[in-house]
């Protein structure tokens, strides 16, 4: 079993900034796609943004582009997404996301195979 545990979310005014952590425990050899979902009330779990823990080209959503950055310190079997500019349409809760493959933005929620807790983050205008 691989296990999530989100931390890092809170409540923040448009524009600033915050940084979310992802702690990954269990076999994370066989979760080579790490990545970010989030839900806002009313809507469906989206994709946010992945990395595959191995290394190489990162991934976004439109929405967030330009904006957010995912990192990862494998060392430490850490996962992060670091958010600037944040807007209210932000609002949400994110959750950390494991797969055994890669994650991209066209993976659809039921194609994760491990979820963290996930953690709020709202931000106001």
């Amino acid at each position: 079993q691989v296990q999530l545990v989100e931390s890092g979310g809170g409540l923040v005014q448009t524009g600033g900034s915050l940084r979310l952590s992802c702690a990954v425990s269990g076999r994370t050899i066989s979760q080579p796609g790490m990545g970010w979902f989030r839900q806002a009330p009313g809507k469906e779990r989206e994709f946010v943004a992945a990395t595959p823990w191995s290394g190489g080209i990162q991934t976004y959503s439109n929405a967030v582009r330009g904006r957010f950055m995912i990192s990862k310190d494998n060392a430490k079997n850490m996962v992060y997404l670091q958010m600037y500019s944040l807007k209210p349409e932000d609002t949400a809760i994110y959750y950390c996301a494991a797969r055994k493959a890669y994650i991209t933005s066209a993976t659809a929620p039921s194609m994760i195979d491990y979820w963290g807790q996930g953690t709020q983050v709202t931000v106001s205008s």
